[in-house]
């Protein structure tokens, strides 16, 4: 029996010699891995922009950290790799349309024209009626393929009264009640 403290993986074995799915074979099992659906914001020196996520999670309680990922080829991404100030705002069915506008169907510039926003603590602008809004400060970037991957330390969380949310499943948005 292996001695749990020295078990590590063959030396000789890295991500480059083991097969890898597609490309397609991947997004097609990601479609079935519901997430919560996020519309992120930032707002600072390279400006306000904010684009529609699933690929948020938290990361741990001490301190409260979440991770978010960005696409490194998104019109957003450089304001999102040079300001610090990052919020994430859980949306609900009501909100589904913003969401897809913030999804790409609206230039960044015309994203937060209809909506109710306010700053917290960093800045980032935080959705009135979002089911939960994590008003947090970037730490650390670490680029991933084609991705960033954001490390933001939660300063502060607001919460809707009677929320409702949505998570994205099978490529259609699904709404929960609480």
């Amino acid at each position: 029996m292996a001695d749990a403290k020295s078990s590590k993986p063959d030396q000789d074995t890295t991500s480059a010699t083991l097969p890898h799915v597609s490309r397609e074979a991947f997004r097609d099992g990601m479609a079935h891995l519901a997430g919560a659906v996020n519309i992120v914001t930032t707002d600072g020196p390279a400006g306000r922009a904010g684009f529609t996520a699933t690929a948020v999670c938290s990361v741990t309680d001490t301190p409260p950290t979440l991770l978010v990922c960005v696409n490194l080829s998104s019109s957003v991404a450089p304001a999102f790799l040079e300001n610090t100030a990052l919020c994430v705002n859980t949306v609900g069915p009501d909100l589904a349309e913003l969401a897809m506008a913030f999804g790409g169907k609206l230039p960044v510039d015309e994203r937060f024209i209809d909506e109710d926003w306010s700053a917290d603590v960093t800045g980032a602008p935080c959705l009135k009626g979002a089911a939960v809004s994590f008003d947090c400060h970037v730490t650390a970037r670490q680029e991933i393929g084609t991705h960033a991957v954001l490390f933001c330390e939660v300063l502060s969380v607001v919460r809707a009264d009677s929320p409702s949310a949505s998570v994205y499943y099978a490529r259609k948005f699904h709404a929960l009640e609480s």
